[in-house]
């Protein structure tokens, strides 16, 4: 058995389309080479360069991430609350006050979290 045999079923293709292919390969082997092996770094600006400042930039996104989570709780604890009033199910009305309740603390916990260390 012959792995590597020859496929007779293959269209013939000219010398001028081979040559043009093997260039094209060739290029696009040396693009990702070259795109892969060269990385730009580019150092941080002299003002935005303090590493406090970038730890208060990303503790301000967290905290904007974790409001966000907060006032969809906020909201779906409404939806819960005003559907639980609607059919009469105090088990639903109970979690739907939870729920707001719990939006409402994961809303303002940047704001909780520095009245109790007062900074």
């Amino acid at each position: 058995m012959n792995i590597f045999k020859k496929n007779d079923n293959r269209l013939p293709m000219p010398d001028k389309v081979k040559r043009g292919y093997r260039w094209y390969c060739s290029l696009v082997a040396a693009v990702a080479l070259l795109g892969c092996c060269t990385m730009t770094a580019l150092a941080a600006p002299a003002e935005g360069g303090d590493p406090l400042t970038v730890i208060n930039n990303l503790s301000t996104f967290i905290f904007g991430l974790i409001r966000a989570v907060g006032l969809i709780l906020l909201g779906w604890g409404i939806v819960q609350v005003g559907l639980s009033l609607q059919s009469h199910d105090p088990s639903q009305r109970s979690n739907g006050f939870l729920t707001l309740a719990g939006g409402v603390i994961i809303t303002f916990a940047k704001e909780i979290l520095t009245l109790i260390t007062g900074a």
